[in-house]
């Protein structure tokens, strides 16, 4: 009779939570999830402005063993899908010079290429940051290479 009354006992005391615990608790991960998640958002920001200045760099690479074979640097007419294709009949163009099949920025937008570049440089390339439009601060920012 004791263990019967122990057990009902036992029974009675345990309870679900109330619905106002279950709301507490809601709050409290979606206010930790959006603390969490904005800290992450930046960094995915940066980190593609940084895969961009990888990448420029790479087709920089490119762009000069272009230079090295064929004797110039791309028109801006062929454009950075020179170092993918050959452009017309240029006899020592023995690419492709990049491993990618479309020149675009991680954040989708193809980048700018001009030949020639600003201050006597002999071409620039540019992508346009995460809005895709000239100028911008921070993740907007453009980043360019000469």
């Amino acid at each position: 009779m004791k263990t019967k009354l122990m057990t009902q006992r036992a029974q009675s005391t345990q309870r679900g939570f109330t619905l106002m615990e279950l709301l507490a608790v809601i709050v409290i991960i979606g206010v930790l999830m959006a603390t969490i998640g904005s800290r992450f958002m930046g960094q995915s920001e940066k980190a593609k402005a940084n895969a961009t200045k990888i990448e420029m760099g790479q087709m920089l690479q490119s762009l000069d063993l272009f230079k090295l074979e064929i004797g110039r640097y791309p028109s801006a007419q062929e454009g950075l899908d020179a170092l993918i294709k050959n452009p017309g009949s240029l006899p020592n163009w023995s690419g492709p010079y990049l491993r990618k099949d479309n020149i675009k920025d991680p954040w989708g937008n193809d980048y700018k290429y001009s030949s020639p570049g600003p201050n006597n440089t002999p071409f620039e390339i540019k992508s346009l940051g995460a809005d895709g439009k000239e100028g911008g601060d921070g993740e907007n920012a453009d980043i360019t290479k000469s």
